[in-house]
């Protein structure tokens, strides 16, 4: 084994980033570019903007009182009087341990937090898309944190910032039956509503100028915890989408420019760093999208990228609006470039 002093590591992709090597000094603080995500205490880059619950700014799901309440009646036993909801989770902790599947060894190997990366790769096969019906990310945690006693991976405000709120090697609450196996974000948007009740979802959007619409949210995004200031929220798309999930016809305005790009990437980072969530959606033998909760026997042979729909009956989301091959094939994309480019290095260094 070479014994390095001073060297750099190039990785050449989409993802890629320097990294130097040198001797360091006591207390030397080792800086961060605001990309990374982490698992297993490990950060990755992802090339999208990313705020940790470390962050200043962040949201911290390891944290057991109310975010959002005044501290003096925010703890989990005022909490647990005040709110039945959470009361009802039956602890203070909004997670778990992804125990599915492990032997004893194994368990008493990862409940002191001592995951290794190959171990969480055998286990997380399944990636879960979510609308939160929020205007922002702010309001998405409030609600699963400080009043349904939930937790989610990661959200997706409506600028394109991803929070990250837990260590993947954790088991979020957010997917019932896929919550073991699987990552979870809650993508901010207003959601998708029956045809006959459109009126209801107008009324978070206000016309624009050029026939379109623009996000209306009840305070300014400013006020509303959204990083990229001054901010103004547009659909991708003008118009209201309709389609048919589990059955039913719903509209939905369609999610922002910037959530599509953090997200490819997003999917992309987690596909390259889990294997078996592999880079597609649930199609049927035509190759259409499923629009529908899988079957029991295809959800539990599924590896991939799913909408909270495809894990239950009483779900939409992330609603019709959404744009699978936007994203899938976006990440698609970057992963055969980074493969491509990877392997063009390789050769330029022989």
């Amino acid at each position: 084994m070479q014994n390095i002093r001073s060297a750099t590591f190039a990785l050449v992709s989409a993802f890629s980033f320097a990294v130097v090597v040198d001797a360091a000094e006591v207390g030397e603080q080792l800086k961060r570019t605001g990309d990374e995500i982490m698992v297993c205490g490990q950060l990755y880059h992802t090339t999208a903007p990313v705020v940790l619950w470390l962050d200043p700014g962040g949201y911290d799901a390891y944290r057991v009182e109310r975010r959002f309440s005044p501290l003096e009646v925010a703890s989990w036993e005022q909490s647990a009087k005040e709110v039945p909801e959470l009361a009802a989770t039956g602890g203070p902790a909004r997670y778990g341990l992804r125990a599915d599947g492990l032997d004893p060894i194994q368990i008493e190997q990862v409940r002191g937090g001592g995951w290794p990366l190959p171990l969480l790769q055998q286990v997380v096969d399944q990636f879960v898309l979510h609308y939160d019906v929020c205007p922002v990310s702010q309001t998405c945690f409030k609600v699963l944190h400080d009043h349904r006693g939930l937790s989610v991976h990661f959200m997706l405000d409506v600028d394109g910032t991803i929070y990250q709120t837990l260590d993947l090697k954790e088991r979020a609450r957010h997917a019932t039956i896929s919550n073991a196996r699987s990552i979870g974000v809650e993508i901010a948007n207003m959601g998708a509503y029956s045809v006959k009740d459109r009126a209801a979802l107008e009324k978070y959007y206000a016309a624009h100028g050029d026939g379109g619409v623009m996000l209306r949210p009840p305070r300014p995004f400013e006020e509303m915890g959204v990083r990229m200031q001054p901010f103004v929220g547009r659909p991708a798309r003008k118009e209201l989408i309709v389609g048919t999930i589990q059955g039913t016809e719903l509209a939905q305005y369609d999610f922002t420019p910037e959530q599509y790009e953090s997200l490819t990437k997003l999917t992309a980072t987690l596909c390259r760093i889990f294997p078996k969530i592999k880079c597609d959606y649930p199609k049927d033998d035509a190759g259409k999208l499923v629009p529908r909760k899988l079957e029991d026997d295809k959800w539990k042979e599924y590896q991939g990228v799913l909408g909270h729909y495809h894990v239950q009956l009483n779900k939409t989301d992330p609603g019709p609006a959404f744009d699978w091959d936007k994203v899938v094939g976006g990440a698609n994309k970057l992963l055969q470039q980074s493969t491509s480019q990877g392997a063009g290095a390789t050769a330029a260094g022989r």
